[in-house]
């Protein structure tokens, strides 16, 4: 807790990984995170399977790799700087579709899929609006209205709407209509 929080706002310590994840766009953050992996790990990772080894290295390797780092730094970024989930998202939707022909498929087409969905949650999340203390009065809640109050905010409604006036009224040039322009009717 910092000087300048209110001790009122603490937040008990069972709900504060709830409050910290619902401030920014967390599953975007990890989606994009869970893209980066398999991005920079399949082309230099090999599995064995008993004498037999599996390797799907590239020649873009280093592309694959850079793009996977910056996957993870995105989504890192969603989390801890929330201002820029916009231009976050986008990057990792870039970086996704740029994935495809760098890394072997976009991580045989994980990696793509989960940036691409990290990055449209990301750019599509928004914060929540602030809560607003309710102030505590001692009535029910309704206010009394009393007749001059009553009176006066009858005539503030009707002060700005043009005068109902028979069929005997006719429009000149002069005559403004109610979109506030001058009718040429006449």
């Amino acid at each position: 807790m910092s000087a300048e929080t209110p001790a009122s706002r603490e937040v008990p310590k069972e709900n504060r990984f709830k409050v910290w994840r619902q401030t920014r766009p967390f599953w975007a953050g990890l989606f994009t995170l869970l893209g980066g992996l398999p991005i920079a790990y399949l082309p230099y990772g090999d599995m064995r399977l008993g004498n037999v080894t599996l390797a799907m290295k590239t020649t873009a390797g280093a592309g694959a790799l850079i793009i996977g780092v910056l996957l993870i730094t995105l989504g890192l970024t969603m989390w801890f700087q929330p201002i820029v989930r916009v231009f976050a998202g986008v990057a990792t939707i870039v970086l996704g579709l740029v994935s495809i022909p760098v890394s072997n498929f976009g991580g045989l087409v994980i990696g793509f899929l989960f940036a691409l969905v990290g990055g449209g949650m990301s750019i599509a999340w928004a914060p929540a609006p602030p809560i607003e203390e309710a102030v505590d009065t001692e009535d029910d809640g309704e206010p009394e209205a009393s007749a001059e109050t009553s009176a006066e905010a009858g005539a503030v409604l009707t002060a700005g709407l043009p005068e109902q006036r028979g069929p005997e009224h006719h429009a000149t040039d002069k005559t403004i209509d109610a979109n506030g322009g001058r009718n040429s009717a006449g």
